[in-house]
């Protein structure tokens, strides 16, 4: 069997992600301001976009916000603080590059999995095997 042969049954044998090109695009957040706090609409949404639990992206966000707050059985969170959009997306986006996007190959075609005492981002793409930061 010659290279050429090999190298296209090896391309046929991938997953059909790896040959994707389309932009990873986090949706923004949506919300509005009432007094002294912050009420978003969309977290859910994002966080099924992301393919994580939205009770971790939350935990997250609290903790970079500095703030605190509560998803309501509504599906809308309370944040108990006036914080900007642009804030919150840019926490949203550190959250995506720390616990979604595989950082050998980008994509985010990753799966988290706890193994033992911890936790690891597994990229489903390119098969590489990260231990994810033990920051929440």
């Amino acid at each position: 069997m010659d290279y050429a042969s090999m190298l296209k049954r090896a391309k046929d044998r991938m997953p059909e992600v790896v040959h994707e090109k389309e932009r990873f695009e986090i949706p923004k957040v949506r919300g509005h301001i009432e007094g002294v706090k912050t009420v978003l609409s969309n977290i859910v949404q994002i966080s099924q976009y992301l393919h994580r639990p939205v009770e971790h992206m939350l935990k997250y966000l609290l903790r970079e916000l500095a703030t605190s707050g509560e998803l309501k059985k509504s599906g809308l969170v309370v944040l108990k603080a006036k914080i900007p959009a642009s804030r919150i997306n840019a926490k949203i986006r550190q959250y995506a590059h720390e616990f979604v996007l595989c950082p050998k190959c980008g994509k985010p075609e990753t799966v988290m999995k706890k193994d033992g005492m911890f936790m690891f981002l597994h990229c489903q793409a390119c098969g590489e095997k990260v231990q994810v930061k033990a920051k929440i």
